[in-house]
């Protein structure tokens, strides 16, 4: 959101909130009391102001704008960062003075609007590219679009460093200008300073006079002092009448006089003069100072707009950080479906989830903001751990809207309540939430009915207010309505409160509205057991310790456990011995039945959980022992491999010794290379069988199979490095012969090798001749025409035979200069005079390889394509 000032005001520095909610609860959701937090982060009177000014917003794309400035605040932070916002104030009444012609604001008031002028001129700095010159961290590479960019924008068309180099270093902190603020100034200020020693000297010539003649109240010191800005002697009233002077009161005992000499009364004038003079100048300086800011008013005011703004997104940066809060996504209102009533098990509800269906709603792990604020405050006071909230996990399944919430007294169902009411009214504030993972609905109002609403002044009880509350909810609910309902139907008859309740959670089921309520009725569990798009809740209590455990779980009913909250908190066990005879056998059979259920719950929850942990611990195991045998295989495979080698090595060396003791030289050399070439081929053979092995040894595939073969290597071209199996050595291919045959080299030895006797390739990219010789170093090789926009093709057609030669020979050097590997020379057929003279000299070039003529649908005889040595 870009802000655009057509004329100053106070509200500029507070957020605009497009589509506000139309009712939020926010006294009994405690909004006030986060919001309070939340601003105690800012450093500023107007980053606390936008913070506390900040309300829910229906409006999807300014919530997630809101949300992507804060994430960047916070990267901005994680780094280590920071930005000053301190003396930031509401610069508009001193602004609008400014604009007025004539105004000279006071020397204070400048350096206080010098203060915002520095920060906005820093935060422009920071945030937006190129505008930071000084070479330091800029906060501009944080940014995306839409984010801290989109707001501090406006910004970049406003240049500041003229105003500032007019401002800086010439008013002090206490409002006084420096010496150095205009040179009238600082000549005024030297010719006082002058006068001030001349009229001290003079004074002190008359003291010491007088003092000599004992007619001042020091006998030791020449006192002077300043009554009315002028200098004067304190002399006994006694003898004012032997001093020519002119007197300027006395003290409050009468005893001193304060005596003007004649001899200075000039010098006190000109000292005077000189004051008023100073005075002038300092209102001139103002003046136009004043002047200056006027004209960069409404700059200013942006930039503090802007800062305002950008406090409050630090600020809730910090609190994302402190409680290590996410970024909520949010559901389209056209995912939003009114859920139909059926009947059918909880089981079987829940069973027919479609897997692929996205919850609208899902909080993992979410915790309330205040109630861990406070454990941090508790722990930090008392010097310990922090503790956390037990977190709140609720999803609300595909086409389910309410939510039905029971269990113990005290064991967090309202808890439950407000952790959901204030984490949706933060999310659609632009404020990340204290959860894992969070995806909500995007809605249009909060109603809650938590808590006590007796009103003695309307004359109206507990259960009549919560009536009044109920019937305009009611009446003002939508289908992107967020309804909390904190204990439906209690306050009056059990019976007659049932029935109300059911009524309740049906009219908003139909309605489609979502829906969260708190409840100990028996009606209400049963309703939302067998009604689509109700899911039951239970807060978890333990039956050992009869204390809760504040968890929810979601899928079953949970059990109110009043007698067992009753007894752990100490009532006579006379007490609760005769309530539990008293409870119907239906009752306490439904309590017991519930009870079951839940520890059968939490022994499945923790089976599980003992099960994954065996499973974690399995498979840590098996990729052990697999580690441990793929080692103890390669070191195996390794001692087979040098044992085999051994073997044909001595083969080789019988095969040797046998050929020496034959007498027939010719036939023992003969012998000789045989048997190197046997001995070569069979130890090839058998290293591509040794490998085949190994390969179906590792995949369980047959050795036969394809997928036991070694890959052969493929995509070989000249200058490729190629490793030969034979001699077990690296050689370079200098030519292809065919597709299963090379030329190589071994260093200066030349042989021939086949597609079968090469084990790997490593693949060489040649450089250009041109890119060769600019590595090597030392040589400056420059072209007219640029090696990437080298034409493959030249025409020499209209030419004679030595201008061709000529034009051909520079086009050739640079085509080879630039690595082409071919290219067409069109010289047209005439009398063949020039086809020949140019085949000649090409045949015997040094960077040509081969001269051949085209296809006759390609140019035949009038056109020449050469191949180029690369």
């Amino acid at each position: 959101m870009r802000i655009t000032i057509v004329q100053m005001t106070s509200d500029e520095l507070l957020p605009r909130i497009p589509l506000p909610l139309a009712e939020t609860s926010a006294e009994a959701l405690e909004w006030p009391r986060l919001s309070e937090h939340i601003a105690s982060l800012a450093s500023s009177p107007v980053g606390r102001a936008w913070v506390l000014a900040l309300t829910p917003s229906a409006d999807l794309a300014w919530i997630e704008r809101e949300h992507q400035r804060t994430a960047e605040v916070r990267a901005f932070l994680t780094q280590g960062r920071s930005f000053d916002f301190h003396g930031l104030f509401d610069p508009t009444a001193l602004l609008d003075q400014s604009r007025i012609e004539g105004a000279a604001l006071g020397g204070l008031e400048v350096f206080s609007l010098l203060h915002i002028i520095e920060r906005v001129a820093a935060w422009r700095n920071l945030t937006l590219p190129g505008a930071n010159s000084s070479g330091a961290p800029s906060f501009a590479g944080l940014i995306a679009k839409d984010g801290i960019a989109d707001l501090s924008t406006p910004l970049a068309e406003h240049d500041f460093a003229p105003l500032l180099r007019q401002l800086r270093g010439k008013i002090a902190p206490d409002g006084s200008l420096e010496d150095d603020a205009s040179p009238e100034l600082r000549r005024i200020r030297r010719a006082i300073e002058r006068q001030h020693r001349a009229i001290e000297e003079g004074l002190r010539r008359a003291a010491r006079r007088l003092r000599e003649e004992g007619s001042t109240q020091s006998s030791t010191d020449d006192l002077i002092t300043i009554r009315g800005e002028r200098f004067v002697i304190p002399v006994k009233a006694e003898f004012k009448r032997k001093i020519p002077g002119v007197i300027h009161g006395s003290s409050s005992s009468g005893a001193t006089v304060f005596v003007e000499p004649l001899e200075t009364i000039e010098q006190n004038n000109e000292l005077v003069r000189l004051l008023d003079e100073e005075q002038a100048e300092v209102r001139r300086i103002l003046a136009a100072m004043t002047r200056s800011i006027g004209e960069s008013a409404l700059a200013i005011h942006l930039g503090a707009c802007i800062l305002a703004e950008a406090e409050s997104h630090f600020a809730r940066a910090r609190f994302a950080n402190e409680l290590n809060c996410t970024r909520p996504t949010f559901s389209s209102a056209d995912e939003d479906r009114v859920p139909r009533l059926r009947g059918g098990l909880i089981a079987a509800k829940i069973g027919s989830q479609d897997d692929e269906s996205k919850p609208q709603l899902a909080l993992t792990n979410a915790r309330h903001p205040l109630l861990e604020l406070r454990m941090k405050t508790e722990a930090r006071e008392s010097h310990v751990e922090p503790k956390v909230p037990v977190p709140l996990t609720i999803i609300l399944p595909h086409e389910t809207k309410q939510l039905i919430v029971s269990g113990p007294n005290t064991g967090g169902k309202t808890v439950s309540l407000k952790t959901l009411g204030l984490v949706a009214l933060m999310a659609q504030t632009g404020i990340p939430v204290p959860a894992e993972e969070a995806h909500l609905p995007l809605v249009t109002a909060v109603y809650a009915d938590i808590g006590d609403a007796q009103s003695i002044e309307r004359n109206l009880s507990s259960f009549s207010a919560h009536i009044v509350n109920l019937d305009r909810i009611a009446r003002q609910a939508t289908p992107s309505s967020l309804v909390l309902l904190d204990e439906l139907g209690s306050a009056t008859d059990p019976e007659e409160g049932a029935a109300l309740a059911v009524a309740v959670a049906e009219r908003f089921l139909s309605l489609g509205a979502w829906s969260a309520i708190t409840t100990h009725l028996t009606s209400l569990k049963v309703y939302a057991a067998n009604h689509a798009g109700v899911l039951n809740a239970a807060v978890g209590f333990d039956h050992e310790t009869l204390t809760p455990t504040y968890q929810l779980r979601l899928g079953v009913p949970g059990a109110s456990a009043g007698l067992n909250i009753a007894q752990r908190l100490g009532l006579d066990t006379a007490i609760i011995a005769a309530a539990r005879a008293q409870m119907s056998t239906q009752t306490a059979d439904l309590g017991e039945f519930l009870d079951q259920l839940h520890a059968q719950l939490a022994a499945a929850t923790t089976e599980r959980e003992s099960l994954q942990q065996r499973e974690r611990e399995v498979a840590r195991e098996k990729m052990r022992l697999d580690l441990e045998g793929r080692a103890e295989q390669k070191a195996r495979t390794k001692e087979l491999e040098i044992k085999l080698n051994a073997l044909i090595d001595d083969f080789a060396a019988q095969l040797k010794e046998t050929a020496k003791g034959i007498g027939d030289k010719a036939l023992a050399k003969k012998l000789t290379r045989d048997s190197e070439l046997t001995i070569a081929r069979a130890r090839r053979e058998f290293a591509e069988q040794f490998k085949s092995t190994i390969v179906a040894h590792n995949t369980g595939a047959d050795k036969t199979e394809a997928a036991a073969q070694p890959i052969a290597p493929k995509d070989i071209q000249p200058g490729d490095l190629v490793k030969l199996k034979s001699l077990s050595r690296q050689a370079k291919v200098e030519r292809i012969i065919d597709a299963r045959n090379f030329d190589v080299s071994i260093g200066s030895m030349k042989m021939r090798a086949s597609l079968d006797d090469i084990a790997e390739v490593e693949h060489v990219k040649s450089p250009t001749p041109l890119e060769a010789a600019r590595r090597r170093g030392g040589i400056t090789i420059a072209t007219a025409v640029e090696p990437d926009y080298v034409p493959s093709e030249i025409n020499v057609i209209g030419r004679t035979a030595d201008e061709a030669h000529d034009e051909v020979e520079r086009f050739l050097d640079r085509a080879f200069l630039a690595g082409l590997p071919r290219i067409r020379i069109v010289h047209g057929t005439g009398m063949g005079i020039l086809r020949r003279t140019l085949r000649d000299y090409l045949r015997n070039h040094p960077h040509v390889t081969a001269v051949t003529e085209p296809p006759h649908n390609q140019g035949g005889q009038g056109a020449t394509e050469v191949e180029l040595r690369q």
